[in-house]
């Protein structure tokens, strides 16, 4: 069987958990697998990347040194444990300190400019995963099984997005099966680095932060892989997060429509476009804990089996605000609501949700909080006459709100379901400010205020009985 591997930053971030990733691909190849590792930067290191370019664009290049020590430390100390005072360790750090020394020009640069473009920030942003993946291949290497380090940018042909690149799939597959065929035919574990791709130019380019999930679904397509593996530090997707309802616990099969609405709505364990190239082809893809491997985790396919659970999971986002654009000169008229959402895609905002009443008279939608002020002025801008006209009233925002999925393929066809969701929410006196379903009936979306998130969130874990797996 060929399996495609991804290991995230948690997983690559410690002497224990790069322990483990060494026992369990030495395990999987001693079973007889052949395997392909993607990983991702070490714990913290993308961050103190970004953190220093946009400090330098800021006036600050001092910030970049000292990011640059933290990093070289972090990376010395794991060869030592795990390489000791060796030519090998030598080598893999000879690879990594020119990266570091890529990375203090290119800071020093933006400082001289004032500016950090996109191009720029794809470039330092991708720098932690190409130090991780010589450190890796030599750990693995070292431990008897033999490893390759190899670079995304030869395999993972992107559009020119950056920042959240888009593959063009038969240029990958051409490339991925020409780089990484002979070297499973010889034995070779190929060890990738994650979240990065390239221009058909060769520029470097990301795939979005926690962009690695991506990378190795991507790859498990382009090389017809049986399973796609991503190993992480929980054990599969929750039926909510454990930290506001205890009693939340792993959920075993989930479809490939299920992941996507969780993932989408904020499931962390997962980046939201992972599951497409996987779902094309139908490729399974399992969640597993680096930290407890026996675990069977969540399995990902095309259906998940019948449980009797109408309900599979909840999802909250938080951090969201509430949009209405509203106003009698909506009735009847074209093209408002197409000129809303063309306003708000020039200021190239998510949209995570749109509710508009049979009405006519207003449409909300939810964005990050962080971009409201944005899609406000330029929906003012694109609206002015009706606004000066009072056909419509000034664009209103609604702040500390959070938009709570509810996401379970059970759901569909079942009468009843939203009434027992109102139900437990109304138990609880929580206001319900705009809802949305679509008709795929996977999941009901609705918004609360900020304040009675985790009430709801408790109330319709209960009332959907989750806690019982």
């Amino acid at each position: 069987m060929l399996v495609v591997m991804k290991f995230g930053g948690t997983s690559v971030g410690s002497v224990r958990a790069l322990t483990q990733v060494v026992n369990i691909v030495r395990k999987a190849r001693n079973e007889g697998h052949d395997v392909v590792v993607v990983v991702s930067a070490m714990s913290g290191v993308t961050n103190l990347l970004l953190d220093a370019a946009h400090r330098a664009e800021a006036g600050d290049e001092t910030s970049a040194h000292q990011a640059r020590q933290q990093i070289e430390q972090k990376h010395a100390e794991a060869t030592l444990h795990f390489l000791g005072n060796t030519p090998q360790r030598d080598s893999v750090m000879a690879t990594i300190r020119p990266l570091l020394d890529e990375f203090e020009s290119l800071c020093h640069g933006i400082h001289v400019l004032g500016e950090l473009t996109p191009r720029a920030l794809d470039v330092i942003g991708g720098l932690g995963e190409r130090m991780s993946v010589p450190q890796v291949a030599a750990i693995l290497s070292n431990a008897g099984v033999t490893a390759q380090g190899v670079e995304a940018t030869e395999l993972i042909v992107t559009d020119r997005r950056h920042g959240s690149a888009v593959p063009i799939i038969e240029d990958t597959a051409q490339k991925t099966q020409a780089g990484l065929r002979p070297l499973l035919a010889q034995g070779v574990v190929p060890v990738v680095t994650g979240f990065i791709g390239a221009t058909k130019e060769g520029i470097t380019t990301t795939l979005g932060r926690g962009g690695s999930d991506y990378s190795a679904t991507i790859i498990g397509r382009a090389l017809k892989a049986d399973e796609v593996w991503i190993w992480t530090d929980v054990n599969g997707v929750m039926t909510t997060d454990p930290r506001v309802v205890p009693e939340a616990h792993p959920i075993g099969r989930l479809s490939y429509a299920e992941i996507s609405e969780l993932s989408f709505f904020g499931a962390k364990v997962l980046h939201s476009q992972a599951i497409r190239p996987a779902r094309r082809v139908g490729m399974p893809v399992r969640i597993l804990n680096t930290f407890e491997p026996d675990h069977p985790g969540t399995l990902i396919t095309a259906e998940s089996p019948v449980n009797g659970k109408t309900v599979k999971a909840i999802a909250a986002i938080k951090g969201m605000s509430l949009v209405t654009v509203a106003g009698p000169g909506m009735i009847g008229i074209p093209g408002v609501a197409g000129r809303t959402f063309t306003a708000v895609a020039r200021t190239h905002t998510n949209v995570l949700m749109i509710s508009q009443a049979s009405s006519e008279q207003s449409i909300c939608f939810v964005v990050p909080t962080a971009d409201v002020t944005r899609v406000i002025d330029a929906l003012e801008q694109e609206l002015i006459r009706e606004i000066e006209r009072r056909d419509l009233d000034r664009v209103k925002a609604e702040d500390n709100t959070v938009v709570l999925a509810v996401v379970g393929s059970g759901m569909k066809g079942m009468p009843g379901v939203s009434g027992r969701l109102f139900g437990a929410l109304g138990k609880e006196k929580i206001n319900v400010i705009a809802i949305a379903q679509g008709s795929s009936e996977y999941n009901i979306s609705i918004v609360i205020a900020q304040g009675d998130a985790d009430s709801a969130v408790k109330a319709i874990h209960k009332e959907f009985e989750l806690e019982k797996p």
